[in-house]
């Protein structure tokens, strides 16, 4: 057990905490709601919600839970499990809370890998656009995101500190290098890589002369999930820029802001996945009107019925009585 603190570390008190991590715990328990919503859905929805994108979702909402799960862990052991003071224990915290962080990271990547097979290699290769492709890049992704984090508890760098997380102290600045390479910086810079390309390889293929109806549609639907996840993209960069401003400033405001703006990134993030994908937001629609119009529509269809079956029975009589007069005419 080591308590050695930096000037920082020794500026805190433990009551700094108590609104921060309140506040992170309900965005927290927000979006793990919101996952467990998405998971559900999906699940329940046959056919519609049961494609590879959604899988990816899914897998996304997974990781969201974990991070939820695991930071919520971290907060009670600070706040009130303060007589847990092994320096082990604190590592295996630490690396739990880099593994849910890189597998947010990671599951967007594989997003955006997957929407590279689909709009630039599914011309040639169909097989990579089948889930059993996807399932077998879900189990690399979380492979690698096991993987990385072992440095927190390989080395001896994170070590027990009474007012502070169990993350890498700055002192030890490769591994804080590191840390944010592998968990966060890598990942996000891939994805807007590929986004890139793919962009510019739609608008190429969509501005060009002749082409037919039927790619154009395809090629504004790839725009549409492309803009989407951009979207999303852009949600983690912005909650991921108090983290890279600490590490540059080691400001104490700061740092209790970035862990805030974590929980909200992950909580805005899954109230913008279930407005933004165009599925989903028209099965939610569609529970929604039908919860709400089964009865009338029931009443209504009684009286539409009764209706019928009294014309139908008004109609049945009509060419008896008609025959009835013609037989007598005659």
């Amino acid at each position: 057990m080591n308590f050695t603190l930096s000037p920082l570390e020794a500026s805190f008190n433990i009551s700094d905490y108590y609104i921060v991590c309140l506040l992170s715990g309900i965005l927290a328990t927000t979006a793990v709601l919101i996952s467990i919503f998405i998971l559900v859905l999906v699940w329940r929805t046959k056919l519609r919600l049961h494609t590879v994108r959604h899988l990816l979702m899914c897998n996304t909402s997974i990781a969201s839970i974990l991070y939820c799960i695991v930071q919520s862990v971290n907060y009670t052991f600070l706040i009130f499990l303060r007589s847990q003071t092994s320096d082990q224990t604190c590592r295996w915290r630490g690396y739990f809370a880099y593994l849910s962080i890189s597998a947010i990271s990671y599951s967007y990547l594989i997003q955006a890998i997957s929407r590279f097979f689909t709009s630039v290699l599914s011309h040639r290769y169909r097989w990579l656009t089948t889930f059993k492709t996807h399932y077998i890049l879900i189990l690399v992704q979380w492979l690698i995101v096991i993987i990385i984090p072992l440095p927190a508890i390989l080395t001896k760098d994170i070590y027990y500190r009474p007012t502070s997380l169990c993350w890498v102290p700055l002192k030890h600045l490769i591994h804080v290098i590191y840390s944010f390479f592998a968990y966060y910086i890598f990942p996000t810079l891939s994805i807007c890589m590929i986004y890139v390309f793919i962009y510019y390889r739609v608008k190429r293929v969509t501005n060009r002369p002749c082409i037919s109806v039927r790619p154009n549609n395809r090629e504004k639907r790839d725009l549409e999930l492309l803009r989407n996840i951009l979207i999303l993209l852009i949600v983690y960069s912005i909650g991921g820029t108090p983290s890279i401003l600490f590490l540059i400033t080691a400001n104490k405001p700061i740092y209790l802001l970035s862990i805030v703006s974590m929980s909200l990134t992950v909580a805005v993030e899954k109230i913008f996945t279930t407005i933004l994908d165009r599925d989903i937001r028209q099965v939610i629609i569609k529970l929604l009107s039908s919860s709400t119009r089964v009865k009338p529509f029931e009443r209504l269809r009684k009286k539409e019925t009764g209706f019928r079956a009294t014309n139908h029975f008004e109609l049945q009589r009509c060419p008896s009585k008609h025959l009835e007069n013609v037989q007598r005419t005659n």
